[in-house]
């Protein structure tokens, strides 16, 4: 039965018996008769795929189930399992692996009481002479269990004290495996599979902890390695292993040593570069970053080698400005970006006098890499982008992204001189009419400017007016750079608060370039910014912006998420108007779509009217989200005046909301069925709320009978949440008392009820009925 399993597990094509037989053979692996037929089943007449079922029984008894094998037994199991890795070591790959898997489980149960030496004992076993194995063939056996020596090791389910006592041994057992290693890589006659295999065993212990100086020779025969094409890819793995591994940086002498090895590849890297070898450029800058980054600490407080870490810093920056555009032509620049942050924290970390020193040496550097970094973000020429493929173009935008974090990071190294070089850059390239200079290079530096300017307070740059002053000669030919444009426009948009003179240079590349569906992302979310940060000094323009706007939002420009920032964007413009300008306003742009909201409540629902309702309702929401004339939200200091006087009368939004309230309930009655349309409509009274706290008052009786009407036809979970947010917001204030209370205790019996039905059918009422209970 035990091999019908196995064939039906590999061979039937059927999967509900594939995953019958995976079932029972899991609990067979487990059963106490595993061992007896373990050995049966690799048996040298088997199918590799048996064998590998026995082998692989085996190393589950021993690494799982230790404590049932008798002590009197673990000599037998070990010269088995020699005798057995002996055999397949001409034979199958994948049963050898897992019966070396299994030896190593078991070495390292018995360490080191049981079983001292393992390591040297295993050493010694295969290189004794075998007459009828192959000599190549064992000192691959060999190799291969002490490469899985340590994977185990890292796997295994070791109680934490025992990890801690068999990695110590284990660590000096590398003196019974390393001079074997170097004996092989050195050999001339030792073939290429076999020296890779060495080089793999080597990365498998180098991660067990082991001094960095006991790694030295194998580093450097890895270093040596790093000239065959065949060894290549291994050596990188090995020697960046053996960099990387914590414990390495209490050896500045060996890391000292590593050094002029890592500058001696840079010929090697240089003709990599030349002839397009992708493979071989990236395999070297891993090697160099990751002795930069690692140690760049321990490696910067050898002031006396300071020239020749200063070397190391120069060819990761070789590597950071590879030719060639990311991702196409090259996969290595992103690489070194985290190196830059590392060393400009460890130059920062440093007492004054000693930060002074580096700062002088460094400061001309980190320029260097903003002019790279610079050059690495120019988008490619448009004929060449438009062969890029989506998922290209979306990794470059990413990268990007990255570039834009470690242009804003090295602002705290080179501060408001960065931007003045910027500006320098700029300048010269705008104002020069002999080169006319691509649109790619005027973007990158823009780009690099919007980077700072998005994260850091640029209001005490001297730079930001004259820069001001520079956007409106940009020539802009294509959608990048527009797109760049107005992103720096809104990066700016708290500078130009402080500053309104300025405000008419750029407001009209914003409007102008609302009309363009490609720009609708950076167009909007910048009016929006302007809106949030300039509202007081809007008014002489409002108009204009409103007018924009409207025509913008009838002609269906843009998707429905920018639609709804831009009804933000005009809430926050509305606020700092007078209550009658704003009631006009609000009148002029609103109208439209109370028309159309009208029709679409009297046509009988279906899915197209259903989105053009959510997409109605939603514009007025996020209208009244930002329009709030009593400046709530305002983090004006207090001492400063408010611009405005308090208005009397009825504020606008609830007025807007009483003249549609008739048309909203008439809505709702079609669509009460709906979770996603009363979502919709419970949405403007919370935001509406939420802005208008106190304000909202007049609407509250009308509105807690209309919540009460549609919670006892059909109970949402919507409708609690807004019934939530009245008792919060007027929970001080008594005279609103009736009708809330009244709502409330509607809401409760009608859920009591349901919840006498089973409470299981709505999650999500159960959620927002607690929630208000806990309000």
């Amino acid at each position: 039965s035990l091999f019908q399993a196995l064939h039906q597990l590999y061979y039937d094509p059927n999967i509900e018996n594939k995953n019958l037989a995976q079932k029972w053979l899991m609990q067979a692996q487990v059963s106490p008769q595993a061992w007896h037929f373990s050995w049966l089943l690799l048996n040298m007449d088997k199918v590799p795929e048996i064998q590998y079922f026995g082998a692989s029984a085996l190393h589950i008894k021993i690494s799982r189930y230790w404590n049932d094998i008798p002590a009197d037994q673990y000599e037998s199991l070990k010269s088995q399992l020699f005798t057995h890795i002996t055999r397949f070591a001409s034979g199958s790959k994948i049963v050898l692996t897992r019966l070396c898997v299994a030896l190593a489980s078991l070495a390292l149960s018995m360490m080191p009481e049981a079983w001292p030496c393992a390591v040297a004992d295993m050493v010694r076993m295969f290189q004794a002479e075998d007459s009828n194995v192959d000599g190549r063939a064992r000192c691959l056996a060999l190799l291969e269990l002490l490469t899985v020596l340590p994977e185990e090791f890292q796997t295994s389910r070791l109680p934490q004290y025992r990890k801690g006592q068999v990695r110590s041994v284990l660590a000096q057992e590398c003196g019974s495996v390393f001079p074997l290693l170097e004996q092989l890589l050195q050999q001339q006659d030792s073939p290429g599979f076999i020296k890779q295999k060495v080089l793999k065993c080597f990365s498998s212990w180098v991660q067990l902890e082991i001094p960095l100086m006991d790694c030295e020779n194998l580093i450097q025969a890895a270093f040596t390695s790093l000239q065959d094409p065949e060894l290549f890819d291994t050596a990188v793995e090995a020697v960046v292993n053996a960099i990387s591994q914590p414990d390495a940086q209490r050896y500045v002498n060996t890391l000292l040593k590593l050094i002029p090895p890592v500058l001696g590849l840079q010929e090697q890297l240089r003709q990599a570069v030349q002839s397009g070898d992708m493979e071989t450029s990236h395999g070297i800058c891993r090697i160099a970053v990751a002795l930069g980054e690692n140690h760049s600490r321990a490696l910067l407080d050898q002031v006396e080698h300071w020239q020749s870490f200063l070397a190391l810093v120069n060819m990761i920056m070789f590597c950071t400005g590879i030719p060639g555009h990311y991702p196409v032509n090259e996969t290595t620049s992103s690489l070194t970006l985290t190196f830059w942050y590392t060393l400009q924290d460890d130059i920062l970390s440093f007492e004054p006098d000693k930060q002074a020193v580096y700062q002088q040496v460094y400061r001309p550097v980190y320029f260097q890499l903003v002019d790279v970094l610079l050059h690495k973000a120019q988008f490619p020429s448009d004929e060449e982008y438009g062969f890029w493929s989506s998922d290209e173009k979306e990794q470059f935008r990413i990268y990007r992204v990255d570039i834009s974090d470690t242009l804003m990071y090295v602002y705290e190294m080179l501060g408001a001189e960065l931007l003045s070089s910027l500006y320098d850059k700029l300048g010269r390239l705008l104002t020069n009419t002999e080169q006319p200079s691509t649109w790619q290079h005027t973007e990158a530096l823009l780009y690099g400017f919007q980077s700072i300017a998005e994260t850091i307070d640029v209001n005490y740059s001297d730079v930001v007016p004259g820069l001001i002053g520079l956007i409106p000669r940009i020539s802009i030919s294509n959608v990048q750079l527009a797109d760049t444009v107005m992103f720096t426009i809104g990066a700016l948009s708290e500078w130009l608060a402080d500053h309104p003179v300025m405000i008419n240079n750029v407001l009209p590349l914003v409007l102008q370039a609302l009309g363009n569906p490609e720009l609708s992302i950076s167009s909007v979310s910048t009016l929006k910014k302007i809106c949030r940060e300039c509202k007081y000094d809007l008014p002489p323009y409002a108009a204009n912006i409103v007018a924009v706007s409207q025509e913008v939002l009838m002609k269906q420009i843009h998707k429905t998420s920018q639609c709804m920032w831009l009804m933000q964007a005009l809430g926050f413009l509305l606020s700092a108007l007078q209550v009658e300008e704003i009631l006009k306003n609000l009148h002029s742009l609103i109208t439209p779509y109370i028309q159309q909201l009208e029709k679409l409540a009297d046509e009988t629902p279906n899915p197209s009217n259903k989105l053009a309702i959510i997409h109605i309702l939603g514009l007025l929401s996020n209208l009244f989200t930002t329009l709030d004339i009593s400046h709530h939200d305002d983090d004006h200091e207090s001492t400063e005046v408010k611009k405005l006087p308090v208005q009397q009368g009825p504020n606008p939004v609830v007025v807007v909301l009483q003249q549609v309230f008739q048309l909203i309930q008439k809505v709702l009655s079609k669509w009460l069925n709906d979770a996603q349309v009363v979502e919709s409509v419970c949405a403007i009274f919370e935001k509406s709320v939420k802005t208008l706290l106190d304000d909202f008052a007049p609407m509250v009786p009308q509105l807690c009978e209309m919540l009460g009407q549609m919670y006892s036809t059909i109970p949402q979970a919507s409708a609690i949440d807004l019934t939530r947010q009245l008792v919060h917001i007027f929970a001080h204030e008594p005279a609103h008392f009736p009708p809330i209370k009244a709502l409330f205790l509607l809401v409760t019996s009608v859920t009591l009820t349901l919840f006498q039905q089973g409470p299981r059918d709505h999650p999500d009422i159960v959620d927002s009925f607690m929630q208000l209970l806990a309000q």
